[in-house]
């Protein structure tokens, strides 16, 4: 590969002003949580993403087409590329300190903000080296720029020394990040060759002309020591690859790329591929600059409805009228898609970036998608008519089994009328209900008025629920809250839970932000991974995120999930006049209807944790529950021992 992808002119804007500096980086260490999602496996791998994004942004902006990701014997990581290299002179605003010193011990520091050095780019925060840094003991950087080596290295986000030059570098360029995660920071967790192969890979399809080296010297039987990634197919070559030989409606995927340039005249581009098996669940996974976002968001709602219209269009052409009964969730049963776009300035929700938030991404993937649909069902007849036949046969289905669910809830309704148990509502359909679990009936009071009665149903439980992983089968049976659970959901448990039986759109357990009430939620969790894991996969569980603190001064009032929050809001102030008055709820049923409403229920305001399983890894959730909830004590006291270090409070 050659190292001169790039003019000197262009290197010369890509220099220390580039960089800005938005705040400092002490939080990183004290809170992890905050900035990568945990300190568990899920957060120690996703060390590796910050960096390769970083890597990754270089390439799709055409100033790299090699990329170097290597496990060592130690479980540190290297990640090497041939960009631009990392700028090493003084920053404008600190001279005494170079650019990468800047950028790896300071949040929100990058060249990423202003859009000068980088039309798109997947670590948009800034935070990733850094972040990256502070939660290492050992971080070593060499960047190879005008033919000079330089090298710095840091410990727990502290500079080691200043940059020094090392060497010449007359045929290399481009940055060197080795690192190693701190164990005060993750405890026993070691990095998986085979999960990171799987993730790496996935970054080489998503830029086809990007090649991804991949070396390991932790050998776990089954990963390549070695491979080489290059797919010039892109994501059709990822979603053949994914789908593994399953029969599909049509003989060759619809899939596509559109530069948003050429048609908008904005910088970005989409592509997508996606097919219809009758062999197996459908699924999407989108990325927006080749970052995942599991959680979808703008992009993939931009996809989901030029394919609607488009097959709606098509079925109205065809004179299929039943064409007009398809939903998304029609599409999405047996739809197998990948999307992937690339965007300026994109919107996450959270750093971790598990949602696109960006508006104007829905509107640009649409119109970008929807011609090219509109044209290949039209040049694939044989096709089109195939997918469409099984997209009314799915539709009719649903309008069944809504029909069916509706007589069951009227009768349901009247067999559940009992005290203190189900508090229904007026909806005949599942679509847009909700049920809230609440733990005992001062919970049950408030929220009652709270509710909107028209699609929000309260079942109230007394007592926390059995430890269905300590129980024997037969008490499952005979236990009277679990009993009350499935009669309101209108399922089975185990292998007679079928998901389309279930009567409510959302279920949302809502317990207090206490011990106890985690505990409640802990147990409820596990009896629905246990019993109805089927909801989980398809995104029907949550959970309500009550307040624990209400800050109020004169007619302001503010509500804060924990004690930082609220101490930030403390320090900064409300704005108003006089003292701020601080309340703590220490429980649902203290709360007015109005506070609960506002803060837990009202979709307008609240927030929800929608429950899932990590998909990488689903088998470290079983593990996991086991651990915790199943019949061993010795497992849990284990895991409690290994973790107990991150709990700085607790709420007794």
């Amino acid at each position: 590969m050659a190292d001169d992808l790039l003019t000197g002119s262009q290197n010369d804007d890509y220099n220390a002003s580039s960089i800005e500096v938005l705040e400092g980086l002490e939080p990183v260490r004290k809170r992890p949580g905050m900035y990568i999602g945990g300190t568990d496996e899920r957060a120690l791998h996703h060390l590796v993403a910050e960096v390769l994004d970083n890597s990754m942004d270089e390439a799709v902006a055409g100033f790299a087409n090699r990329i170097e990701v290597e496990l060592n014997a130690d479980y540190s990581i290297t990640v090497r590329d041939n960009g631009r290299g990392i700028p090493i002179d003084p920053h404008p605003k600190f001279p005494d300190k170079s650019a990468l010193e800047v950028i790896l011990c300071t949040l929100h520091a990058g060249g990423k903000f202003s859009g000068k050095a980088y039309q798109t780019s997947g670590g948009l925060h800034g935070v990733g080296a850094s972040v990256v840094n502070a939660l290492s003991d050992l971080m070593v950087v060499q960047v190879a720029r005008n033919k000079e080596l330089y090298e710095q290295r840091f410990s727990r986000g502290i500079p080691q020394g200043p940059v020094e030059k090392i060497g010449a570098a007359p045929n290399r360029r481009g940055t060197t990040v080795t690192f190693h995660a701190d164990a005060d920071i993750f405890g026993q967790h070691r990095f998986k060759p085979a999960r990171l192969f799987k993730s790496i890979r996935s970054k080489a399809y998503l830029f086809s002309g990007v090649e991804i080296r991949w070396k390991t010297a932790i050998d776990d039987g089954e990963t390549p020591l070695e491979a080489v990634f290059h797919f010039p197919g892109g994501l059709s070559d990822y979603l053949k690859e994914t789908m593994n030989g399953s029969s599909t409606y049509a003989d060759q995927p619809f899939a596509g790329t559109v530069d948003f340039k050429e048609k908008f005249n904005t910088p970005g581009k989409v592509e997508w591929a996606i097919n219809w098996t009758p062999s197996r669940d459908g699924f999407i996974q989108s990325y927006c600059n080749t970052v995942p976002t599991p959680e979808g968001g703008t992009h993939v709602a931009g996809f989901w409805a030029a394919i609607l219209k488009g097959i709606k269009a098509y079925g109205e052409l065809v004179n299929n009228k039943k064409a007009a009964q398809i939903t998304r969730d029609d599409l999405i049963t047996g739809g197998c898609a990948l999307v992937s776009c690339f965007i300026s300035e994109p919107e996450f929700v959270g750093q971790t970036k598990d949602r696109l938030a960006t508006v104007e991404a829905q509107r640009l993937v649409e119109n970008s998608v929807r011609d090219h649909f509109d044209n290949w069902l039209a040049a694939d007849t044989k096709s089109a008519g195939a997918i469409l036949d099984f997209l009314v046969l799915r539709a009719e289905e649903r309008l069944r089994r809504r029909q069916e669910k509706e007589t069951q809830r009227k009768t349901a309704t009247k067999r559940l009328r009992l005290p203190g148990k189900l508090v229904d509502c007026s909806a005949t359909n599942r679509e847009g209900t909700e049920l809230f679990i609440v733990e005992g009936d001062s919970a049950g009071g408030s929220a009652k008025m709270a509710r909107n009665r028209k699609n929000q149903a309260l079942l109230p439980l007394r007592g926390k629920i059995l430890n269905v992983l300590g129980a024997a089968s037969s008490k499952l049976g005979t236990n009277q809250e679990i009993s009350d659970l499935t009669q309101a959901l209108g399922v089975g448990l185990g292998s007679r839970f079928n998901v389309d039986d279930l009567r409510y759109d959302k279920i949302i357990i809502m317990t207090d932000a206490d011990v106890d009430g985690a505990h409640i939620a802990s147990l409820l969790m596990t009896f629905f991974f246990t019993q109805m894991r089927p909801m989980i996969d398809t995104g029907h569980l949550y959970l309500a995120c009550p307040p624990l603190f209400r800050l109020t001064q004169g007619a302001k009032r503010v509500y804060c999930t924990d004690e930082a929050e609220k101490d930030a809001i403390l320090e900064k102030g409300l704005g108003g006049k006089g003292k701020i008055d601080v309340s703590r709820f220490k429980g649902l049923g203290e709360m007015d209807a109005k506070d609960l409403k506002e803060t837990t229920m009202d979709p307008g305001s609240r927030k929800l944790i929608r429950v899932t399983i990590d998909e990488d890894e689903p088998g470290e959730t079983g593990d996991l529950v086991e651990r915790l909830m199943g019949k061993k004590p010795e497992l849990r006291y284990q895991y409690i021992q290994e973790n107990a270090r991150f709990v700085e409070e607790l709420d007794v």
